[in-house]
Parts: C-alpha cells; structure tokens; sequence
C-alpha cells in the first residue's frame, strides 16, 4: 500500500483530551513516515467558531453544577436518535467551510479525534460521494453510537472491550485496531527515576502521590488536598493544577500549613516524570490521562469521574483491577490509606495497569492511518 502522505487531524477543544490525542497523532506520523505533511486543527473552532465557545461554555457549566444532566445525554439511544436531525443540518450548514479546506489542503487521509469531526466528514463523504479514507481516534474505553457511520473507514480504540463493541453494531473486524488511545511517546520511555527525584527534591523514603484533574484541573482538588492532608502514613503529594490558575494559588497559599509535603504545578510539559516517581495517581478518568498512567505502570485511584465517558472508563479500569473508584468522597482518605497500608494490593493494581498500557498507541495508529 501507498504510504498516505498528506494527512488531516482533526479534534474539537484546545488541551482536551481530543486535542492531546490529535498531537500524538501527529508526533507518530511523523515518526512513521517523515515524508509526511500533517495539518493537525481544532474543526468546531475552524468550522463553527460562535457555537464552538457556546457549547464549550454550557458543558463546562453542565459537568460542574449538573452532572446528572450529562448522564442522560451521553450515548443516551433517544437522545440519538432525537438529534439525528439536527445533527445533519448543523453538518450541512458547516459543509461549505470543509469543502474549502479540504481542497486547499487535499489530504490523502483524514483522522478525527473525536466523534463530532468524524460523523461531519462522514456525512461529507456520502453526500459528495468523496472517497478520502477517514479513520475515527477513540479516546475513551466505551465507545459511543456517535462514531458507527459507514463511511468511516478504520477505528483505533483503546482495547479490546471497545473493538467488541464496534463489531458487534457490525463494523467488519478489519476495520478495527485495539492498539490504545495515541499519548505521547515520552510515555513509552524509561527515565532516571532517582534523577527525577533529586531534581524535584523529594523526601526519601516517602511514597509520592500524583493528584490532578485533568489539563482543566476540574474535580474538587483542594477538598482532596485537605482531607488527605489528615492521614497519618508518611507520604508527599505532587499536585498538577493544568490551566486552572484559580486552583493552582488556592494550593500555593494552603500549602504551607499542610503536615505533608505538597509540589504544586500548572500546565507542565513532564507529566510522564512525575508518573515516573509516583506510587499511585488520584484522577478523573479522562482517557489520556488513564491512559498516560498505565503506559507508565501507575495504579489509579478514580476520583469523582464525570458522568458519561469518565464514569465509563472508571467502570472498566475497575474490572481490569487497574483502578479503584471512590463513590463517596468522604471515603477518599480510607481508600489512600488503605493503598500505603497494603502495598502488595498496589503492587497487583500496578501489575494490571502494565498489562493494559500501550505506550507505543500514536505509532502503532500512525501506521494504520497512513498505511505504513
């Protein structure tokens, strides 16, 4: 086969978990077939910029005050189908701005991080009979009825739950790659530990805990902080605030008072580090981050997962034996505690994270995409 040598990336949301899934896609295209000219793009904000920030608002809205209304909607067979209608008129309106950019650009392949760039090329390709091959990124462990369309011509999905998935809704098998949700591929190294150590000054002897909300530093972090903050076991924390500024001065200023030693950072490019000298991870359950963590072999500790895909992705990370879920957050130092008190039942959830991780996914998509 003829390597694909002009490739389109799509995502919606800038440092989304779509987004950090669209740039490992690019680094391993890259890698894969340094021929390669990849234009990598933000398709809500190019396409449909006013109600790219109005949707963006309102479910950031949604998933912080009402949960429980995201729980309906995500991959609700109702909602679906109600929507069908007006999903295709929002993709005709958008049509003429992607027949633009698909001419000026001519890509041999498209590749969508997300279901709604995929369902609109999608529905471009069989409404113009256009025959660009289209691949659809998964970047949870559940797949939703958003990305089944006959048009699209490959999937690579986490694992192989998600490709069951797909075939049983009769997508045909060879379509289907379970080779993970593409992460950087400073995930798949093997730093100096100590190095890292020594570097970020760390206690000796102390185990380190990774806590973070995801790039948005969501969730109720500084709630967390305080009560671990009154666990007696010897232990530090490493806080990532991402993009929440608001969070990160919340935790500078605690953190003096704090028993426990506690690093806190904004948007860092060495998350892979701070895995690398972690025990465990307290998160969400976006599928880059989950995915991150068990490239590099670390047990999770879910922590309030968005309904939806979070709480999708907790659910199978939980039946792997990867994870633990803690429903009630008022039992969330129990659960810490129990994890520094057992550390053989750490050591078995790390065993199972190592099973499930897949550092090499961006290469291993980038070959299916572009035909390596």
């Amino acid at each position: 086969m003829r390597q694909r040598e002009r490739v389109l990336v799509l995502y919606i949301t800038a440092r989304s978990g779509h987004y950090q899934a669209a740039r490992a896609l690019e680094q391993g295209i890259r890698r894969v077939n340094p021929r390669a000219e990849t234009l990598t793009m933000d398709a809500f904000q190019y396409l449909n910029p006013v109600l790219a920030r109005i949707v963006d608002r309102m479910y950031l809205s949604v998933i912080q005050n009402k949960p429980e209304i995201w729980d309906y909607l995500y991959d609700n067979p109702k909602v679906v189908h109600r929507s069908d209608s007006f999903r295709k008129l929002l993709h005709r309106y958008d049509s003429p701005r992607l027949h633009g950019l698909l001419q000026d650009f001519r890509p041999d392949v498209i590749a969508c991080t997300q279901a709604f760039p995929c369902g609109l090329v999608a529905d471009y390709k069989e409404e113009q009979e256009v025959s660009t091959p289209l691949y659809g990124i998964l970047t949870d462990f559940s797949p939703h009825a958003y990305w089944v369309h006959p048009q699209v011509n490959g999937y690579v999905v986490p694992a192989e739950e998600s490709r069951q998935w797909l075939l049983d809704r009769r997508v045909e098998p060879d379509r289907v790659r379970a080779s993970g949700i593409p992460i950087d591929p400073v995930f798949a190294q093997s730093p100096d530990a100590q190095a890292i150590r020594r570097r970020l000054q760390l206690k000796a002897g102390a185990p380190a805990i990774l806590l973070m909300g995801g790039g948005q530093g969501l969730g109720p972090i500084v709630e967390a902080v305080e009560q671990m903050d009154r666990i007696p076991q010897d232990f530090q924390l490493l806080v990532i605030a991402g993009t929440n500024e608001s969070l990160y001065h919340k935790l500078i200023t605690r953190a003096p008072a704090l028993k426990h030693p506690m690093q806190v950072f904004g948007h860092v490019d060495f998350v892979a580090d701070l895995m690398s000298v972690s025990s465990f991870i307290i998160t969400k359950t976006g599928g880059l981050t989950t995915s991150e963590a068990l490239a590099k072999g670390l047990p999770i500790l879910a922590l309030n997962p968005i309904p939806g895909q979070e709480a999708k992705n907790a659910s199978f990370l939980v039946k792997e034996k990867a994870a633990r879920l803690v429903k009630d957050f008022g039992r969330m130092a129990h659960a810490v505690q129990q994890l520094l008190d057992h550390p053989n039942d750490l050591a078995a959830l790390a065993v199972n994270a190592r099973r499930l991780g897949k550092p090499q996914a961006a290469l291993d998509a980038a070959r299916f995409v572009v035909g390596a």
